[in-house]
């Protein structure tokens, strides 16, 4: 047998965010954010129709949930604070009952024990300015900061840890480039400029909090995904996975760490003349704010190879014009999500970032499963035996165990997520949660089998094998 054991303090949770969670009700004084408006506009792209008003209640339950999250091991947990909700139109007025809300999840949260990490922007973008071009508007970067500032002053002497974007490559893939969420765009010059606002939003942000010279610290959640060239031994194939590593993973990651754009996506964006605005002061600014605190969220790998289809020139320049994804025969799978589930990722970026960034304070911040039709797992007391997701979870903490012993500076492990929650147009199609929610049922919430492991693991730090 073998025992896994993890450094003290190490940070057991689960992250969620604000729109996929707390839902609305009648009087609640949040305003739009894209999600709704989409949804109002076209519920039909949404799997069973069901809309961001529904989501998981949190609102109205979240005492309840705090609860669930003690009785399944957590000492942390990671949301989002909803732009839409803390300021209905994006700028000006404070919504009161947002401030209310948020003040007492927080202090619920410590009361428990639980300590909080909370997230500014998981792609939520308030609708008024959205209408405005959202962040492809100058003007959208001041108006984040300017909430960032406001959620540091409202919650800045409890929160600890802060993060000023989840995942900014999404909004860049799926609004401007791949059409998975709104504005449903294909214009990678905008997508250019989209990403750089992110990034200048970012150091903005960083540089507001570490004025204020608060207790705490302030970081980024990125999506970092692998790259793994098809061939090793063929340069055509190692560079094209570079490519992608730049578009999908550096992009963000080297600005955030080291202040800099990668060389590579900076050539290949001045020869397609798609170079974005950048005012004088800009990259002193994004140089002298780098983060505190690097959280990662991995599912799946990238594979690459050298470009051998034709370019699709319908929709002019693509980051895919520069390689071809690999179809690696005999991968393991997710079957509901369609994504490969290579445990050994989480190590590899582990070990990128402890080699190539300084080993920045990281941890892993999202990892899970997201499994259709979990009821048919559920047991004569109603709670589901998702053995699986027990299986994905301890194949990754195994790595990440590896890694911290090799000196990474990895402090903890969240899972996506504490209780099942509605994931952007697929909706409650796959349930990724360690508590169940039974939409049937007022949102009734069941702790899983994988609830009560993780509980065992987090009391021991660790596990046997």
């Amino acid at each position: 047998m073998t025992t896994y054991k993890f450094p003290k303090g190490f940070w057991w949770g689960s992250a969620a965010s604000g729109p996929q969670t707390e839902g609305r009700i009648a009087g609640d004084g949040k305003g739009d954010s894209i999600w709704d408006y989409w949804y109002e506009q076209a519920s039909d792209k949404f799997f069973d129709q069901v809309g961001p008003e529904k989501t998981s209640q949190v609102y109205t339950k979240y005492k309840e949930d705090i609860q669930l999250m003690k009785e399944t091991g957590h000492n942390s947990f990671r949301t989002s604070i909803q732009w839409s909700r803390l300021i209905p139109n994006g700028t000006g007025e404070v919504n009161q009952k947002a401030v209310d809300f948020y003040n007492d999840y927080i202090d619920s949260l410590i009361e428990a024990g639980i300590e909080p990490f909370m997230n500014l922007y998981h792609f939520d973008m308030p609708m008024p300015l959205q209408e405005q071009g959202g962040w492809l508007n100058r003007k959208t970067v001041d108006a984040y900061v300017a909430f960032a500032k406001i959620c540091f002053d409202l919650f800045g002497d409890r929160i600890k840890k802060w993060f000023t974007h989840n995942e900014p490559i999404v909004p860049v893939e799926g609004g401007y480039l791949y059409q998975f969420h709104y504005p449903e765009e294909i214009n990678m010059k905008h997508a250019v400029q989209v990403g750089y606002h992110e990034v200048l939003s970012n150091a903005l942000a960083v540089k507001a909090y570490h004025e204020l010279n608060l207790d705490g610290e302030i970081g980024i959640i990125l999506n970092l995904t692998p790259s793994y060239p098809r061939d090793e031994n063929n340069p055509a194939d190692v560079k094209a996975a570079a490519i992608a590593d730049a578009f999908f993973n550096r992009s963000f990651l080297d600005p955030a760490v080291k202040g800099e754009f990668p060389a590579e996506l900076v050539e290949i964006v001045k020869e397609l003349d798609m170079v974005p605005a950048i005012e004088e002061g800009d990259l002193a600014l994004i140089k002298e704010n780098t983060i505190d605190l690097l959280g990662i969220n991995y599912y799946q790998p990238r594979r690459i190879k050298a470009k051998e289809s034709a370019i699709d020139h319908t929709h002019g320049p693509m980051p895919d014009d520069y390689f071809d994804n690999y179809d690696m025969p005999g991968k393991k799978m997710n079957p509901y999500r369609g994504w490969e589930i290579y445990e050994k990722g989480i190590y590899d970026i582990l070990t990128n970032v402890r080699e190539n960034y300084g080993n920045i304070p990281c941890y892993v911040s999202e990892n899970g499963m997201g499994v259709e039709g979990e009821e048919r797992y559920r047991n004569a007391e109603g709670a589901i035996e998702d053995d699986y997701r027990i299986e994905f979870v301890k194949d990754h903490l195994r790595y990440v165990h590896q890694a911290l012993e090799e000196g990474s500076g990895c402090l903890g492990y969240h899972m996506w997520t504490c209780m099942d929650n509605w994931s952007w147009t697929n909706a409650y199609k796959n349930r990724y949660g360690f508590i169940g929610v039974d939409l049937d049922q007022d949102g009734k919430r069941t702790i899983k089998k994988s609830g009560h492991w993780f509980k065992a693991v987090s009391e021991n730090n660790g596990f046997d094998d």
